[in-house]
């Protein structure tokens, strides 16, 4: 969220980041609810000091016997004590709406962020590794899947309608070897936090991390009230909610491995088949927690350690820095880590890493302090894939097929695959 005193102050600023996201400005309508919650809120004000000092005017009517003073001065806090709950409510009001305004407004893009309309203008960064070398033909990771045995859409489709998977045997190992991997590679190599967070969480967590108010519709709510997580970055970010942080302890930095929801309602008709794009996934999720001077540094070696994994398992990647028209809402500027598919010709993306300034922090109250400062400041916050489990799975499927139809394994998971070499034909 951003402060409205910096809208006040920085009008001119607002519109323009908002033109380069493709948006309406917003400064002036901003500014004008502003003036009239300040001016709710001195009228408020005003009625209360008034009341304040008709009583103690009642006081010195009735010491001077002054009869028809005071029931006249009683008369005048008897009216305002009425007319109060009104103009309190009328400032309730205002402000929430204000505040409903503002949290539906995206971040202010960093000036080095590309600007442009969508992911057409996004503008490569690096490259990293090669392309397959093998001359026999590529296969997409559902066609490589299901003549393997070990992976069923039908029967997903089935128990739980459209975009679900069930991985089987040998895949289903896998995909929780990627899981291991990615664990251990960041807690004990990356310095990353293992966590194990809620999976449900909260209007305030969604809120915290800039899912609600607008993205309510991407999201599955449970008939408590509660939401499944779209992602572990929620409730790992919201760790350091409504907390002041002693600088010196930062950077604070956690992973978790969690199963994702996402309604995809946005996104109708968009990879159906598949595994690319599913109501319920698994990502390894990193978040970080940093003071304002360290934020953009953290954004680098975030996105290095994604990298890594990709290195590791050796798939080749380019990473892209995403223009202001294909930026998330709450980043300042963001990396993608886009794998290569053979099966599609093409690169997807497969990790996301985005520095959001204090704007998560802003929503949350997450604030730390310096020894010197007087008062405290709000953290930064960045978040990334480390990376999404499932599009590992299908890169490695993909990269690693061999022309009998079988898959082999990368070395660096052969010590959580159990003996097993290779990904073979289900008997």
């Amino acid at each position: 969220m951003l402060d409205i005193k910096w809208i006040r102050e920085n009008a001119e600023t607002l519109d323009a980041a908002l033109a380069k996201r493709g948006a309406e400005p917003l400064a002036a309508s901003l500014i004008a609810l502003d003036e009239t919650r300040r001016n709710v809120i001195q009228k408020a004000q005003d009625m209360q000091s008034r009341r304040n000092a008709a009583s103690k005017e009642i006081g010195a009517a009735m010491a001077q016997q002054d009869t028809a003073l005071a029931e006249k001065l009683k008369a005048e806090v008897a009216e305002i004590k009425t007319m109060l709950p009104a103009a309190e409510e009328e400032e309730r009001r205002i402000t929430a709406e204000l505040n409903d305004a503002l949290s539906r407004i995206p971040n202010i893009p960093l000036d080095e962020v590309p600007v442009g309309a969508d992911e057409n203008d996004n503008v490569e960064k690096h490259k990293w590794g090669a392309k397959p070398g093998w001359n026999h033909k590529p296969l997409e990771h559902f066609e490589i899947g299901e003549a393997l045995g070990w992976m069923d859409f039908e029967g997903a489709a089935k128990i739980a309608g459209s975009r679900f998977t069930i991985l089987k045997g040998q895949l289903a190992r896998l995909e929780r070897a990627l899981g291991q991997f990615m664990l251990d590679t960041h807690t004990q190599e990356h310095g990353y936090t293992e966590v194990q967070p809620p999976l449900l969480v909260r209007d305030e967590a969604m809120y915290g991390t800039g899912q609600l108010p607008k993205f309510a519709e991407d999201l599955f709510k449970t008939t408590d009230g509660r939401w499944l997580i779209p992602t572990a970055e929620v409730p790992l970010t919201n760790l350091v909610r409504d907390e002041i942080l002693a600088q010196e302890k930062l950077p604070l930095r956690f992973t978790a491995l969690t199963p994702c929801f996402r309604s995809e309602a946005g996104s109708a008709g968009r990879d159906t088949r598949g595994m690319l794009r599913q109501h319920q996934f698994m990502k390894c999720e990193l978040v970080s927690i940093t003071d304002a001077e360290s934020s953009v540094a953290e954004h680098e070696r975030m996105t290095a350690c994604a990298e890594e994994i990709l290195k590791r398992l050796g798939l080749h990647y380019r990473v892209v820095t995403l223009c202001t028209g294909d930026m998330g809402f709450g980043a300042q500027k963001t990396y993608d880590i886009e794998v290569w598919l053979p099966g599609q010709d093409t690169y997807r993306e497969i990790s996301s890493c985005s520095v959001c300034g204090d704007f998560q922090a802003r929503r949350m109250n997450a604030r730390y302090r310096g020894k010197d400062d007087k008062s405290p400041k709000f953290v930064h916050t960045l978040n990334g894939s480390g990376v999404a489990l499932g599009r590992a799975l299908i890169a490695v499927v993909e990269n690693y097929l061999n022309e009998d139809g079988s898959v082999t394994i990368p070395d660096v998971l052969l010590p959580y695959m159990g003996g097993l070499k290779k990904i073979e034909k289900a008997i």
